[in-house]
Formats: C-alpha cells, sequence, structure tokens
C-alpha cells in the first residue's frame, strides 16, 4: 500500500450497542464490525439501551461479559445516572466505568428515567469525589415535554411538529442548567451530541464561568440539516434533531475554530418497524453511523490533525484512557471512495441517512492493537476486543 493517510484509531465516545438485552436493534458483534469497518478500534458504549441498563455493579458485569464474548473492537463503559441509581455510583466507579451519563429530558425508556436537577446536584456531587465525569443528554424536559402536549392536542403528529417541540432554546437552556450544576460541585461535565452552534455558545459560557467541560457533536449534524430530515424521513430522525443550515454553519465554525472537543456517532440504531410508524413521536430518535465518521468528515474537508483529535486523542485524553504503548491506527486512501449501501454497511439493520452517498476517503486496513482487524472489505480480527479502564 502506498501513498496512505496513517491516523489513530477511532476512539468512539458515544455508541449504542445495545447488549445485554437488545441485540436484535444492534449488538456488539455487527455493531464492533462496522466501527472496524470505519476506522474506529476503540468504543464507549451508553448505559442505555441495554437491558438491565449499566447502572449496578451486576449490570457493569453482565455488559462486560456481552462485550468480551462478541465484540473484535476495545470497548470502555459509561454508567448511568439515574434518580435511583446514586448509591451505586461508587460501585461502579470499582468496576471501570469511565464516567456517568444522564438524560435531562425523557429518555424514551422507562427504564433509565430522567435525572431532575435535585438528581444531577447529587449525582454530579457524588461524580466529582470519585474523580469521573458525568456526561449529559441536554434538553429541557419541561420544553419538550409541553411542547410536544400542545402540538398533539392540535392534532400535530409529523415531522415538522417534532422539529417544532425540540427547539434549540431547549437546548440552550440545559447546557446552561447543567454548566450551573458541574460549578457548584467541582464535576467534570461533557455534554453529548450538541447540535447547534447556539448549544456550543451555551457550553463555552458556562467554561468561561468556571465549569470543567467538554464538548462532544456528531457527523450528522455536521452533514444534514432539518431540510434533509424534510426529505429523507423518521431514518434522519434524532434527538436533539438536525437544525437548521444557519445553525449548523455555526455549528461547524466552532468545530474548524477549535471549539469542540470530541467528534461521536452516537450510533443509535433500532430494528426497521421502529422507524415505521404514522405518528411521528412515535419513530424511534435514533442515527445509525457508526461505520460513517471518517468519511463524512473527509468529505466536509476536515483537516487531518483536528480529524485525529476530534475522533480519537482528546477523547483518550478526557476520559482518562491514554496508553502510549497501544498500537491502534487507520490507514485511509484519500483517493479512494466510500459507498454508502447495503451492501458495504456491516451494523445489523442496514440503512443509514448516509445510504446512497459516495464520500470522500477509503478505509483500507484498521489495527487494533497491533492486529489486523478489518482490511480491504474484510473483517479479519483473531481476537476479541477487551475492557479498557480509565487509568489510575
Amino acid at each position: 500500500m502506498s501513498d496512505l493517510i496513517v491516523l489513530p484509531g477511532i476512539i468512539d465516545v458515544h455508541v449504542h450497542f445495545n447488549e445485554p438485552g437488545r441485540a436484535n436493534w444492534e449488538g456488539a458483534a455487527t455493531g464492533s464490525r462496522a466501527l472496524a469497518a470505519g476506522g474506529g478500534t476503540v468504543f464507549i458504549d451508553m448505559p442505555l439501551n441495554s437491558t438491565p441498563c449499566t447502572v449496578t455493579a451486576a449490570d457493569f458485569d453482565r455488559k462486560r461479559e456481552a462485550l468480551e464474548a462478541t465484540s473484535i473492537c476495545d470497548f470502555a463503559l459509561w454508567g448511568g445516572l439515574t434518580p435511583d441509581s446514586i448509591p451505586h455510583m461508587a460501585e461502579l466507579a470499582d468496576r471501570g466505568v469511565i464516567g456517568f451519563k444522564a438524560f435531562m429530558c425523557d429518555s424514551g425508556l422507562p427504564e433509565f428515567p430522567r435525572a431532575d436537577d435535585l438528581t444531577l446536584l447529587e449525582g454530579m456531587t457524588e461524580a466529582a469525589r470519585l474523580g469521573l465525569p458525568v456526561a449529559v443528554h441536554a434538553e429541557s424536559e419541561e420544553i419538550t415535554r409541553r411542547l410536544t402536549n400542545r402540538l398533539r392536542a392540535h392534532g400535530r403528529n409529523d415531522a415538522e411538529a417534532f422539529l417544532e417541540s425540540r427547539p434549540v432554546i431547549a437546548e440552550v437552556e440545559a447546557i446552561r442548567r447543567a454548566g450551573v450544576l458541574a460549578r457548584e460541585t467541582g464535576c467534570k461535565l461533557h455534554i453529548v451530541h450538541i447540535s447547534s452552534g447556539s448549544g456550543v455558545a451555551a457550553a463555552l459560557q458556562a467554561r468561561a464561568e468556571g465549569a470543567d467541560i467538554t464538548l462532544e457533536t456528531c457527523p450528522h449534524y455536521l452533514f444534514f440539516t432539518e431540510d434533509d430530515l424534510r426529505k429523507i424521513g423518521p431514518i434522519a430522525k434524532c434527538a436533539p434533531p438536525l437544525r437548521s443550515k444557519a445553525e449548523q454553519e455555526a455549528l461547524w465554525a466552532a468545530v474548524l475554530g477549535g471549539q469542540i472537543d470530541m467528534i461521536g456517532s452516537d450510533h443509535s440504531p433500532c430494528p426497521p418497524e421502529m422507524k415505521d410508524r404514522a405518528d411521528f413521536f412515535e419513530i424511534w430518535g435514533g442515527i445509525a453511523g457508526v461505520q460513517s465518521t471518517l468519511p463524512v468528515l473527509l468529505e466536509r474537508g476536515l483537516p487531518l490533525h483536528q480529524i485525529a483529535a476530534l475522533t480519537s486523542v482528546n477523547g483518550a485524553r478526557r476520559f482518562n484512557i491514554e496508553d502510549p504503548g497501544r498500537e491502534d491506527y487507520v490507514l485511509i486512501d484519500p483517493n479512494g471512495v466510500t459507498e454508502v449501501n447495503e451492501h458495504t454497511l456491516l451494523h445489523r439493520h442496514r440503512t443509514s441517512p448516509y445510504s446512497g452517498l459516495k464520500l470522500r476517503g477509503a478505509i483500507r486496513q484498521t489495527i487494533r492493537r497491533g492486529e489486523v482487524i478489518y482490511s480491504d472489505g474484510e473483517i479479519t480480527a483473531r481476537t476479541n476486543g477487551r475492557l479498557i479502564r480509565p487509568n489510575a
């Protein structure tokens, strides 16, 4: 191979591989292979949508066992922060979680209830004591719930109503509130999947006021806008939703300006029937994109040094999983093309908002701990992935 670009293997800080319990949505066997085909060597799995959710040490043990049995990528785990999980945070820290994930709005799963303000305050206090970050899905429950109820009461259940129910201010308000709590408790805060330039501005203001805060966005917010949701339909539904062109341009400027710390896929697929509902509010909100992160960023023209920082280096540093001895790389043909279709996608349900596109760059090899686990369209892994714990 010649004229290839070598980058550090992707550390996808935000995936939902749903094991154990919902491997029919996506499991680590298929999800990790898709990640490897996209240049990834490590993923950090969210505490939902697995069953049970990862909110106790026993839940952690079950998830670790399931992932070690099926994943070809190495992995770390988020623990859950819910109203009932605070007494279990210390035992999860002992097991090796890299931090705790909370929803400030309805998660969509009754078994993972949202964290109200007191839960966040007490959970952040405990996380600070443990020296671990809290990641939040930052959308105001008060705004989104009441708008949704009002729209549905008027007979609105279309895609436009969904967009109206989750305005940018719902994200901005939640980020500001989380920033205040993080500053008061001394907790390290991570805002997941920021969807808008306005959300970035709110997070940067919180940082300026003293919060220890990192910012994450996703490729789909940089590639698609709300107009694409109107065209593509349910496959492009996510929460927060895709935003206006103006908000996207401000978000992209923040990426180019070095104000975003990480880009994670937020891969959250579901069975096709869950994307096929007459009521748009009832459609599962998740993007299948774990295999497309690098091609999307290359297509958008992001400089290589920023791609490396945003998809690998910064996440390893923030979550304390740096390992100078690791040999994790991805080899990319910059003149190649990535075709996204049901034949090239390796995740379980081979639908994606990127389907039908030809994106810049082709992943030639993915190397995890010195072993080639993906090469020119073939999975070549001989060994499974293993748990990565935060460094002591």
